[in-house]
């Protein structure tokens, strides 16, 4: 059978802190988004999502992109790349319009949205996405379609993710020394939120916790849209880092045994099981230290290495709950978490986090893409799907609507999440 006519090629990047992805995909004559190279290197030019040492970086893309265009036959130019630094914020703006009781035309809802953008105030950062959220009718009654409907007062949410212009130009100038040209740099939740999440778990109200390796980015969703954003330094190269200095070995055999060994949930076994961290020869993992306080002639047992990690997950968690709480994600409705990110590759991961933050939790994976490699079908890779399938769609954003007159009102989070949950309420 003949392969289908690739129509569109979509090129997605995701730099994060511990390695440079590249994938390229093609929608096909019917519609359907299909994977046709990836590619894969160490990211060691990027510290908490930022670009620390650009030459290593730019290096990075450009040997990841070359593996991914050998594996599909094809050159690229264009490309959509994400964002996870920890500088990344949101904001929601109400911006409404005075109706006197007319039918909503569809120029009505542009002229809003036109006067929404004028209202975002970057504050000095960068505006990445600017989304309409929900739309509302005489200032109380949340709707979806506000089109054909009569109104007094018509109103919409915008949620906002703002960014440092900095680290963005840093990102966008190590791309394009790739000679590579940015289409768009994209936030990490939203990229993932696209891959992991169902329709209806947006529409529902969910939260989505990307376990990265050095931010864990907190996100909801509710309305079918993101309406709230939270990131926190910490990720799981903390663990990493934890277990090197614990044990007095190298970050590359700690991170060996956190992928073979480590579990965040702990049985009786684990105190009799034991694990060589010491060389083939002999000696310890670093010349001249000790195998660590924690080591006992070279080995250890699988339950200090699991306290250790537990230590540290249990840090994060606190600091994901405070987020959660302080985006008032702590109403009846909406209590899933999906976990993601390559730190939710951990096993017992879910069951973990289900405990520490009681709600219900679930491992997100990629999904919306054929011909998906096997090895790039996890968590870790989650956001470097999503870019894909963002790039493919092409969303609209209010950053490119002309700006106009505006009446502008901000709402604390509270205000707006239980908006959200009214609208869910009627709509469902």
């Amino acid at each position: 059978m003949a392969q289908p006519k690739v129509e569109k090629f979509v090129t997605a990047i995701d730099i994060g802190s511990w390695k440079v992805s590249a994938l390229i995909a093609g929608r096909t004559e019917n519609g359907e988004l299909a994977i046709l190279g990836t590619g894969q290197r160490e990211s060691r030019g990027v510290r908490r999502g930022f670009i620390a040492d650009m030459e290593r970086t730019e290096l990075a893309v450009r040997e990841t992109v070359e593996q991914a265009e050998r594996v599909a036959g094809t050159n690229i130019e264009d490309v959509w790349v994400s964002f996870s630094g920890g500088s990344l914020v949101s904001d929601v703006v109400t911006v409404e319009r005075d109706m006197g009781g007319y039918r909503v035309e569809q120029a009505d809802i542009d002229d809003l949205l036109t006067t929404g953008q004028q209202g975002i105030d970057p504050e000095g950062r960068v505006v990445l996405h600017a989304q309409p959220t929900c739309f509302t009718i005489n200032g109380r009654v949340p709707v979806k379609k506000p089109l054909g409907m009569h109104a007094d007062l018509l109103g919409v949410d915008i949620h906002v993710v703002l960014a440092d212009g900095a680290p963005l130009a840093n990102l966008d100038l190590c791309v394009r020394g790739a000679y590579l040209n940015v289409n768009s740099i994209v936030a990490s939740p939203i990229a993932t939120g696209l891959a992991c999440l169902s329709e209806e778990e947006r529409d529902l109200g969910v939260a989505l916790v990307e376990l990265g390796a050095g931010v864990t980015n907190v996100s909801l969703y509710a309305g079918g849209m993101l309406v709230g954003l939270h990131s926190i330094p910490i990720g799981a190269s903390d663990i990493t880092d934890d277990i090197a200095s614990a044990f007095g070995i190298r970050r590359s055999q700690a991170e060996r045994i956190k992928c073979f060994y480590g579990s965040a949930m702990q049985n009786r076994r684990d105190f009799r099981d034991m694990i060589e961290i010491a060389t083939p020869h002999g000696d310890v993992a670093i010349p001249g230290q000790s195998a660590g306080p924690n080591a006992d002639g070279g080995k250890i047992t699988r339950a200090a290495l699991v306290a250790v990690i537990c230590e540290r997950l249990n840090q994060i968690m606190v600091e994901v709950n405070a987020a959660l709480a302080g985006m008032g994600f702590n109403t009846p409705t909406g209590r899933q978490v999906v976990l993601t990110g390559g730190g939710a590759e951990m096993k017992g991961i879910a069951d973990y986090a289900q405990g520490a933050l009681g709600r219900a939790v679930r491992i997100g994976r990629p999904r919306g893409l054929a011909a998906l490699p096997e090895a790039h079908s996890g968590p870790a890779f989650a956001t470097l799907a999503g870019l894909a399938l963002y790039g493919a769609s092409n969303p609209v954003d209010l950053r490119t609507i002309a700006p106009a007159p505006q009446t502008v009102h901000r709402i604390g989070a509270p205000a707006w999440w239980q908006r959200m949950v009214k609208a869910m309420k009627t709509n469902y």
